[in-house]
């Protein structure tokens, strides 16, 4: 009979017809199924993003690298494959339900996990998150049974235990970064002595607020600190125009003042040496002298006698000579 010319029927019910399926055959067929799935199951491909953890009969083997490999077949080899290049997150205080430009996140609360005490005893809601990836694929399987539960639980702990160390002015303002980096050293060192096989990327302060049933009293001192802030400002603002000002005359009244130390100073040395040089010359010359110095005394009193008026002595009655009403 023809092969080619036998109907599927003739195959799945060989009593229909005259035809039958030779045993040689299914044993072929057969053959090439189980060589067909142990070639299969023999190669296998890793991700650019992931290694391969290659374990024999349960025992670690070695690691593999991206591409196509080939492991020993029937369940011998296992390969798991792990994201090393893959930036994992974890959110803490909320969750983000679809990421994007505008993010969506879920309207639950997640208090038990956000609300902290601080080292002033203030309690506040703080949201963070933690960007980590595997340095070590063989540790972060077999070293730890969940990675991502021992990281949010330590997590937590330690961001508690920092924060407690701060006060609530310092987490909600000047100290967010400080407090980052603090909690990502602590952690990072909690779990290398664990053998998590795990890095920490970024630790990062979301958003820090007061409790909800707070937050009125809390805006409300927010408002007088800031009242305060702006009094304080406007009277360095005075502080800082009135003082130099003041220092400046103050600055000036030295000046004059030294200046005219200075010029007594001199007109002091200048008048003895003037005295010194009329000395000398009277030594000299008595007679000129004196008469120089009577000479320049009178000329100086007459400057500041005005008018000045010369009556011959054997005049008798002068008021007709004199014009009195001649102001010149």
């Amino acid at each position: 009979m023809d092969f080619g010319r036998v109907t599927p029927d003739e195959i799945i019910y060989p009593d229909r017809g005259k035809f039958k399926f030779p045993k040689a055959n299914i044993s072929i067929l057969i053959g090439v199924i189980l060589a067909f799935i142990v070639l299969k199951s023999a190669f296998y491909t890793i991700q650019p993003n992931e290694v391969g953890v290659l374990l024999r009969l349960g025992k670690f083997v070695g690691t593999t690298k991206p591409g196509l490999h080939f492991k020993i077949p029937l369940g011998i080899d296992k390969v798991i494959p792990v994201k090393v290049a893959y930036i994992y997150k974890e959110e803490f205080g909320f969750r983000t339900r679809q990421p994007g430009v505008r993010s969506v996140y879920q309207e639950k609360s997640y208090r038990d996990e956000s609300l902290m005490l601080t080292g002033d005893l203030n309690v506040l809601d703080l949201e963070w998150i933690i960007q980590f990836k595997i340095k070590d694929p063989f540790l972060a399987l077999f070293n730890i049974r969940d990675v991502h539960k021992t990281l949010r639980d330590l997590s937590e702990s330690v961001m508690r235990k920092v924060v407690g160390d701060y006060s609530f002015g310092e987490v909600l303002t000047t100290k967010r970064l400080e407090i980052n980096t603090k909690v990502q050293r602590s952690l990072q060192e909690i779990l290398d002595s664990y053998g998590a096989g795990i890095q920490i990327v970024t630790v990062k302060l979301q958003d820090v607020n007061p409790p909800d049933p707070v937050k009125p009293a809390f805006n409300e001192v927010n408002e007088a600190k800031q009242e305060r802030e702006k009094m304080i400002n406007q009277d360095w603002e005075v502080y800082n125009k009135k003082i130099p000002q003041a220092k400046g005359e103050a600055l000036k009244i030295v000046k004059e003042a030294e200046g005219y130390a200075q010029e007594v100073v001199n007109r002091a040395q200048g008048d003895a040496k003037r005295f010194l040089l009329l000395w000398s010359a009277y030594q000299k010359a008595k007679e000129v002298t004196l008469k120089r110095l009577y000479l320049e005394a009178i000329r100086e009193t007459l400057k500041k006698a005005g008018k000045k008026y010369v009556v011959d002595q054997d005049q008798k009655g002068i008021l007709p000579l004199l014009k009195l009403n001649d102001e010149e």
